[in-house]
């Protein structure tokens, strides 16, 4: 998309505020004008400071469209802040996460989500099952990793006695209601004390000796008949497990 269509794309965008004074403007639609005014004047570096906030998720795909454009056209170097995970996993080609004023790790989007190299990191992408453990053995590339009343198994190459994090993503637990169910080398025995749903899937927490926070698709849950209380296992391949240093 060359810039001369995107400014005739903002041009139409922006159509309806022309005689609107701006004081009138909501947040969001001072946000957009303040988007197509940057844009428009064809800049070689483009410093976005959360460019979608309080924008509806219309606004937002709008917005998006036009920089992804300027992005594949590679004419703009776009530097962008964003606290939204799926936006810059959408438009980045390298992400930085920063924490507490410092940038903790930079790298290509699906290396930074696939595997962060701290908790901090690991938190922030959405790793809500982070175990504190010990490398209790090694064989090859398969660690086993004592984490108190259990042991996770994982593929790493940090040697016996290293205390590490076993990074786990809740959509990475199979829950079944018998043992034999799965082939995955890591079973968990719990119950089920929390579920809560965000359509259309539900967050299942269950108390394995530790905690452990699965997803599962509201068909599922109703097919398997999940309630509070009631016993399930909790199944996670040990190729799915990320493994950090604990410094």
């Amino acid at each position: 998309m060359s810039f001369q269509v995107i400014r005739l794309f903002l041009y139409l965008w922006m159509h309806d505020y022309r005689n609107r004074n701006a004081k009138t403007l909501s947040g969001g639609e001072t946000q957009r004008v303040a988007v197509a005014r940057a844009l428009v004047t064809e800049p070689e570096v483009l410093i976005l400071d959360e460019p979608t906030a309080n924008l509806n998720p219309i606004s937002v795909s709008k917005i998006e469209e036009v920089l992804a454009h300027i992005i594949a056209g590679k004419k703009t170097t776009l530097i962008m802040a964003t606290h939204d995970m799926s936006q810059g996993q959408r438009l980045a080609d390298r992400i930085g996460v920063m924490v507490a004023v410092r940038v903790i790790q930079v790298g290509h989007p699906r290396e930074v989500f696939i595997s962060p190299q701290t908790k901090e990191v690991a938190e922030f992408v959405g790793v809500e099952n982070i175990l504190s453990g010990i490398v209790k053995d090694r064989d090859g590339n398969l660690v086993t990793i004592d984490i108190g009343r259990n042991i996770v198994e994982a593929i790493s190459d940090y040697q016996p006695g290293e205390k590490v994090f076993a990074l786990i993503r809740p959509e990475d637990i199979t829950l079944t209601l018998s043992k034999g169910r799965s082939s995955a080398r890591n079973n968990f025995a719990g119950k089920i004390i929390k579920m809560i749903s965000t359509e259309p899937l539900i967050r299942v927490e269950i108390d394995c000796g530790f905690p452990l926070l699965a997803l599962i698709t509201r068909r599922s849950s109703e097919e398997m008949g999940l309630t509070i209380g009631k016993p399930v296992y909790g199944s996670i391949k040990a190729s799915t497990i990320g493994v950090i240093k604990r410094w």
